[in-house]
């Protein structure tokens, strides 16, 4: 599987399927360099309602037929917007992408409110399997102890954790919510898009790298493959 980080909370996941999570690119001032219209993407995973995280969808479905998956209410506002291709989840809910791949919907701590401030119903996570790898995209949420019962429940091979503070978990609180999850390979995001969430890069991994857990901070663009 091939995985690029286009900043913020916006991973592309190449699979047998390419599924793009909570567009925020080219409204991210970090991300400028990127080419949107070079993104193709069969799915869209959507946490949540907030506008850092489908200010760009727009953007993306203009080149792409894709699916939109996400939670009921953030649903049922995007297809007030034209947005009628999508399925919605609720906590617990999983959609089959293919005979291998499958993301399931849950839990988050965090807020949810739509751009216009309308309802936007809860934040969650997925848990991604593909392939035989499973990956746990957290979206935005404080550390809770549901982390633990995600990781006692499932083998998960790589965890995408925001650790910027101020809106979500801070480096520390993504360490434990590693532990919780039982992960050793941990990839950073939310974080440096705005001041607030501003981050000591080496003071993040170094603390990881402590507790025998590798946290990588990509560079936006850049391409790893798990």
């Amino acid at each position: 599987m091939r995985i690029t980080f286009y900043g913020h909370n916006s991973f592309l996941l190449e699979s047998d399927v390419s599924i793009l999570t909570d567009p925020f690119i080219a409204s991210n001032p970090k991300a400028q360099h990127i080419l949107m219209e070079n993104i193709k993407a069969d799915y869209v995973l959507i946490t949540h309602g907030h506008a850092d995280h489908l200010a760009d969808l727009d953007k993306i479905m203009a080149h792409n037929d894709a699916k939109i998956i996400t939670m009921v209410e953030v649903a049922s506002w995007l297809a007030k917007q034209g947005h009628s291709h999508s399925h919605s989840l609720n906590f617990g809910g999983t959609y089959e992408f293919s005979g291998v791949t499958s993301a399931k919907y849950v839990q988050a701590v965090h807020s949810s409110s739509m751009p216009d401030g309308s309802y936007g119903g809860h934040p969650g996570s997925f848990i991604l399997k593909t392939e035989g790898k499973t990956i746990f995209i957290a979206g935005d949420t404080a550390l809770h102890s549901d982390l633990k019962l995600f990781g006692a429940l499932n083998d998960i091979d790589l965890a995408i954790l925001p650790i910027g503070g101020n809106y979500t978990m801070d480096s520390e609180d993504a360490l434990h919510a590693a532990k919780f999850l039982n992960c050793s390979q941990i990839i950073g995001c939310h974080y440096d898009s705005f001041p607030e969430i501003n981050i000591d890069h080496q003071a993040a991994i170094k603390l990881f790298k402590s507790h025998q857990l590798d946290l990588q901070l990509l560079a936006i663009g850049t391409i790893i493959t798990l």
